[in-house]
């Protein structure tokens, strides 16, 4: 059993959607500190420039979490000296589909969803049991305040997190006693590449979204989650929410009268 004492030298970290964003900025936060690092994506070669940069302590490991039996395979076939997960982070995501409710492809729909949901529930799922044998571990669900707040054309991308959300107290309710915390951060708008797969590469409509505007930025999301990890194993962090300062709720709209 993992106690106290034992050092974070000694703890890896699994993170998926570790190739580019606020999962790469996890990847190096972690690895600075000396934790070492399963990087997960899609994107391969991006991981293998993680793991020349990190060194020998980082594994770049193939990973379309949509693909819900492949990622769960993926996890089974670790070797030695990385298949003892201490620390998950669920970082992969999407938000596919800018435009209205009625207007949106359904397949935007259902690779956000499934990406979101059954993906974060697929690796959580095969991760858990060896956290839970050993009375130790960290599951960290990277969700948003799209989950408590609506704004058009939020829809799926919305529900999932408010789905992660939920789904990270309810794992609270079941790992009560057996060592294994849960956790939910809930970042705001946070400048990444995220718009850009949005709204199609479309760089003027990027450029809008952020429109150099102080926004958070994934090194600061890095080191909340870095801390949540970090404090006292007594101590659970059941849900951050955290925006920039210039950041309010003005998602609010009208319509006319019909």
């Amino acid at each position: 059993m993992v106690t106290e004492t034992d050092r974070k030298d000694h703890n890896t970290v699994l993170i998926t959607g570790a190739s580019s964003g606020i999962g790469k900025a996890l990847a190096r936060r972690f690895a600075a500190s000396g934790y070492r690092i399963i990087a997960a994506a899609r994107r391969l070669e991006r991981l293998r420039e993680m793991e020349r940069e990190l060194g020998p302590n980082c594994l770049a490991l193939y990973m379309d979490v949509a693909d819900t039996d492949s990622s769960r395979a993926a996890i089974g076939a670790l070797q030695e000296p990385f298949s003892q997960i201490d620390v998950l982070i669920n970082a992969a995501g999407v938000a596919l589909g800018d435009a209205p409710a009625h207007m949106t492809e359904w397949g935007d729909w259902e690779q956000t969803i499934s990406t979101n949901v059954l993906g974060l529930a697929a690796v959580t799922h095969a991760v858990l049991p060896q956290m839970v044998a050993r009375r130790f571990g960290d599951i960290v669900n990277i969700g948003s305040i799209a989950a408590s707040y609506p704004y058009p054309k939020g829809h799926v991308y919305g529900a999932s997190k408010a789905f992660m959300r939920q789904f990270t107290l309810n794992l609270r309710a079941d790992l009560a006693g057996f060592g294994v915390r849960a956790t939910c951060i809930e970042p705001g708008t946070t400048v990444t590449e995220f718009a850009a797969v949005r709204l199609g590469h479309d760089a003027e409509k990027v450029a809008s979204v952020y429109a150099g505007r102080c926004l958070l930025e994934a090194q600061d999301v890095a080191d909340i989650v870095y801390y949540a990890v970090n404090l006292p194993r007594h101590i659970n962090m059941n849900s951050i929410e955290v925006m920039a300062k210039n950041q309010t709720f003005s998602f609010f709209r009208y319509a006319d009268d019909e």
